[in-house]
């Protein structure tokens, strides 16, 4: 999104402020010969993005010179902030307790529950003797989740006390997320749900949602849940495909969430479906880009126009896709990229429309959440619902080397 959001902004005949916290975040993550699209930005400006107190009176003052018309953002970690800001200024936005309530994953299961919308049994737990006694009553297997992080980070299935206690402890080793904020102690344990995994892809304008489609979810790596890959549309039975998205329409109104894209994560378990979570933002690892090859619906321009007050397009039009599909490629192992076979050979298969792939000499380790890809391979099928099975196949092709194998050949 962080690149998507820029393009849409322009493609959308505005101009934007950039204004962050670490502008060398932005500069390390740009590609080697070219910016990163953030940095076209009319402005950049620095502050303190994670000190609201001060930042809202800032960005206040700057209003009055620059005159914004909408407040958005790429990171879910500042998702709550910036509805603040647009509260703040008077500008369209979701509310900033529902974007806090849906970012903070205890606050979503309380709300949900206390509006009947379907999600597993849970417990939210302050310390571990209030897990291991929770554990007891949900059964083990169970998931342990922390309430304020994203990208699957330390979310971790769990079998017996000891991997409980272990997951305790990775947790008490990462006291901060990765933009520098301090976590919530709080833990939800969680039911293991049975059944595929589902995202819900919505936009919410004016008090009302449109669901544009069902995404597939394909996750791998245990006792992590990473996601390896996704298809859209879901292949899915209608009945389950409508199951699921009333369920995620029913879940963005308990948390009382409108103009904003969403994507929302629905088990569908033998009890019926079941919420994961709720993101209040689009979608990410290029879910956005496979609904745009299918549909013609741009996900991220969509965001812009609802952040500015504007009536979205949704509109589908034919593109000669039927399904599109990504895979992710995961390292298995710590080490030395040396470099990823078969990239060449499977880059010119015809079904291909993306291939992604990391740059020998960087270092790598073994995938534990949604972070550590090597990167994906984007498939298309104009005729039906194919495309995971063709990017799987091809992705089994790709095989990363590391500097030591290398220097044994």
């Amino acid at each position: 999104m962080s690149r998507l959001l820029p393009r849409a902004i322009g493609e959308g005949g505005h101009r934007f402020t950039f204004l962050t916290r670490d502008l060398h975040h932005y500069l390390r993550a740009a590609p080697a010969d070219t910016s990163h699209p953030l940095l076209a930005a009319a402005n950049v400006l620095t502050a303190d993005t994670n000190d609201p107190e001060t930042l809202l009176p800032y960005v206040e003052r700057l209003h009055r010179v620059l005159g914004f018309d909408g407040v958005v953002s790429s990171c879910d970690y500042y998702l709550p902030t910036v509805a603040r800001v647009a509260e703040r200024l008077g500008l369209p936005g979701p509310s900033a307790e529902a974007v806090t309530a849906a970012c903070r994953k205890d606050l979503t299961r309380q709300r949900l529950a206390e509006e009947g919308v379907p999600g597993p049994w849970y417990a939210l737990c302050r310390d571990r003797d209030e897990a291991v006694a929770a554990a007891a009553g949900i059964g083990y297997p169970l998931v342990v989740k922390p309430v304020d992080l994203c990208a699957g980070m330390l979310v971790r299935k769990v079998a017996n006390e000891a991997e409980l206690y272990a997951a305790y402890r990775e947790l008490d080793a990462f006291p901060v997320n990765a933009r520098g904020q301090r976590r919530q102690p709080v833990v939800l344990l969680e039911e293991l749900l049975g059944g595929p995994e589902v995202s819900v892809e919505t936009v919410s304008y004016g008090g009302r949602t449109e669901v544009v489609g069902v995404t597939s979810k394909s996750v791998g790596g245990a006792p992590a849940f990473i996601e390896t890959g996704h298809m859209f549309p879901a292949a899915l039975d209608p009945a389950d495909a409508a199951a699921a998205a009333d369920t995620a329409v029913r879940a963005l109104a308990a948390l009382g969430l409108d103009q904003l894209v969403a994507h929302t994560e629905i088990k569908l378990t033998p009890r019926g479906p079941r919420v994961v979570e709720v993101n209040p933002r689009p979608a990410g690892n290029r879910i956005t880009e496979l609904v745009r090859r299918v549909t013609g619906i741009d996900l991220a321009a969509a965001a812009v126009d609802v952040a500015l007050g504007a009536t979205p397009d949704l509109t589908v039009r034919p593109t000669g896709v039927a399904s599109a599909a990504i895979a992710f490629l995961l390292p298995e192992r710590d080490g030395l990229l040396a470099g990823i076979d078969g990239a060449e050979q499977v880059g010119q298969e015809p079904a291909v429309v993306e291939l992604t792939l990391a740059e020998p000499g960087r270092q790598v380790r073994r995938a534990v959440s949604n972070n550590e890809y090597l990167g994906h391979l984007l498939a298309t099928d104009t005729e039906g619902a194919a495309a995971l099975d063709t990017a799987e196949r091809l992705l089994a092709r790709l095989v990363p080397c590391y500097a030591e194998e290398a220097a044994r050949v």
